[in-house]
């Protein structure tokens, strides 16, 4: 009489080739042998009540080792095997983890057969971490599958060859094409607002320090000329910035000239300062659980707490699927309040930008006082998935926001669905700086060695506008700066919003220029000629026009000065970061100017450097020079 275990036996037989004995013993002994292997590599882990000292493909191996002997053990280890085949190459060529942990790159070794006809030799045996690991230590944990040279789902793959799962990657970046050549006789005025964001430089740093080319959109050559400190002189008592213009000889080409505008702001004692109402708004959205979003922020801003004066106030605002305020306004006195805040953060769900925003303004009404300063800082990914995510929508609830008397400024972290456009839309509309950190040390910078410039301004809508001379120039280019573009009649328009300068902040702006009779000049003279410019000065290259505001006031101020012929001066650091940034823009007007060039000149002016912030640029060009050449 038979039972029903003999009865499947029956029908697996009738349904599978019976297996060779020795073939078998054969494969028992190999997986034994990786067994013993991976489970030597391993004794040093600490059991647990969820994961007993075998691991659960110990147990697999050990009940088949004993099914083997038993009564049924031919067809138990044949319905065994079966069962493996389906239920492992699945989890190899579908791995999905939680936390993202599928687009990770570091390497969980597969150990396989060294037999390629074995019948089992598609079996992985995965090896254990030697020591629990927590969660966020897993969703920092890169992940690639290794496999050798076998047909998995009918592709061939070479041995050894690292898998590397696709991430996610939804980054934009604000940028226009680069500014064209101008013909001074045609369009002899040239206008624009400054800029004194750096988030560009970060960005490209993370790329190239990541083994990558940055996406040339996310090139603001303005913004990596600004990132750098530069020895300018000080305004006068009273003055809230200082101009100085020169011009040296054009580092990529000889026939023409650099043009350089330099505005020095003031910086007034830090005890000079009015009291300052700061309210974080923090992105806590699922998109910010990575080790270089969330945690990072928090490691930024318990610097920053350290530089604020005991009367300063401190309120904290989050945003992930509904915002709330986590801490009422506080004193800076009450650090560790402030901080036991901070640490309670966690990242999930979606990004409800538009709520956050609007809690976070309340939130500094309530905080306003006279004579004090109001700054929203939004520290995000820059995903905005909820609410006003459109740029020009948000542009306008800003600016209302910013006429009341709060500014904002904007801090990205983390990369993969970096939204730059709108942040720097927000930045610019907030009367705010847009800064990325990636680094701790690019937040000591931002939040510690230049926070009174990131928070106090000092003057506002600070546009420049610079006429060129036909009779000198018959050409010229400003570099960078092109999403910063305004119209001729923008300048005298004090409706019309532009950039802001904070106490100490610097701000540099460069142009090409062709002289007359150079023979640089790419356009051809018109055959009618060009007018009479008899009344312009022969040693006059352009004449300066600056306006700005005083905080709080609605009218503009007016500085001119002319640009003479003789404002020269030797090449300049800044000049070797604009042709760096030219030729990560692709280098339509450098010629055959190289990294090699932009190296050796930034090496020769590199001059006083106590950060190696400038050290740092050349190993970066360095980088570039590698990985453009690959």
């Amino acid at each position: 009489m038979s039972d029903d275990l003999d009865d499947l036996k029956s029908l697996m037989d009738a349904a599978t080739p019976r297996p060779d004995p020795a073939r078998r013993a054969e494969n028992i002994a190999l997986a034994q042998k990786n067994f013993d292997a991976l489970q030597g590599s391993r004794t040093a882990a600490r059991p647990t009540s969820d994961r007993p000292k075998r691991g659960v493909f110990s147990g697999v191996v050990h009940m088949f080792s004993n099914l083997v002997s038993s009564r049924a053990g031919l067809t138990a280890s044949t319905a065994l095997v079966a069962v493996g085949l389906v239920m492992v190459t699945p989890m190899r060529d579908n791995l999905r983890l939680p936390g993202g942990l599928e687009s990770r790159n570091e390497a969980i070794p597969v150990v396989e057969p060294a037999i390629e006809d074995e019948p089992f030799a598609d079996i992985p045996f995965m090896v254990e971490p030697t020591e629990p690991m927590l969660e966020a230590e897993i969703a920092a944990a890169p992940l690639a599958a290794t496999r050798s040279r076998k047909a998995v789902s009918g592709i061939a793959l070479d041995q050894d060859a690292p898998i590397a799962l696709p991430e996610s990657n939804t980054e934009t970046f604000a940028n226009a094409p680069a500014n064209p050549v101008q013909i001074t006789a045609e369009t002899p005025v040239s206008t624009f607002s400054i800029d004194v964001d750096t988030a560009s430089y970060a960005v490209i740093r993370r790329a190239l320090t990541g083994g990558m080319m940055p996406p040339q959109d996310a090139v603001r050559i303005e913004e990596m000329v600004n990132y750098f400190t530069y020895d300018y002189a000080a305004p006068e008592a009273g003055t809230a910035f200082q101009p100085t213009v020169s011009v040296t000889q054009t580092p990529w080409n000889p026939d023409t000239q650099l043009l350089h505008i330099a505005l020095q702001g003031d910086m007034p004692a830090v005890a000079d300062r009015p009291p300052l109402n700061l309210v974080f708004l923090i992105d806590t959205s699922g998109s910010m659980n990575s080790p270089d979003k969330l945690p990072l922020l928090k490691q930024s801003f318990r610097l920053m707490l350290s530089q604020l004066r005991p009367e300063d106030e401190v309120a904290i605002v989050t945003y992930a699927g509904s915002a709330g305020e986590v801490l009422a306004p506080t004193k800076a006195s009450e650090r560790s309040t402030i901080l036991a805040a901070l640490n309670l953060l966690d990242a999930g769900g979606s990004t409800a930008g538009q709520a956050g925003l609007q809690q976070a303004y309340a939130t500094a009404d309530a905080m306003r006082a006279e004579g004090e300063v109001n700054r929203v800082i939004l520290a995000t990914d820059g995903d905005f998935n909820v609410g006003l995510s459109d740029p020009d929508a948000l542009k306008t609830y800003i600016a209302d926001k910013r006429d009341t008397g709060t500014y904002l400024s904007v801090l990205g972290f983390g990369r993969g669905n970096l939204d730059d456009a709108t942040m720097q839309a927000l930045a610019q509309n907030g009367n705010g700086q847009a800064a990325y950190i990636d680094t701790l040390s690019e937040a000591q910078k931002v939040l510690v060695d230049q926070l009174t410039g990131a928070l106090f301004p000092i003057a506002n809508d600070v546009k420049i506008q610079v006429e060129f001379n036909p009779a000198t120039v018959s050409e010229y280019r400003l570099i960078g700066y092109e999403t910063r573009s305004l119209r001729r009649e923008d300048f005298n328009n004090d409706r019309v919003d532009a950039g802001d300068i904070g106490a100490g902040h610097q701000v540099t702006a460069l142009y090409e220029l062709t002289p007359t009779g150079s023979p640089a000049q790419l356009s051809d003279p018109l055959r009618y000629g060009n007018g009479d410019n008899a009344t312009a000065p022969s040693d006059e290259l352009a004449f300066l026009r600056l306006r700005y505001k005083t905080p709080g006031d609605a009218d503009s101020a007016l500085i001119e000065t002319p640009i003479t012929t003789g404002a020269s001066a030797p090449a300049s650091f800044a000049a070797a970061i604009a042709g760096f940034g030219q030729l990560l823009r692709g280098g339509t007007y450098v010629g055959d100017w190289s990294y090699a060039d932009a190296i050796a000149l930034a090496t020769a002016t590199k001059g006083a450097d106590p950060y190696g912030s400038r050290a740092e640029a050349i190993q970066l060009m360095r980088l570039a020079q590698s990985l453009s050449a690959q």
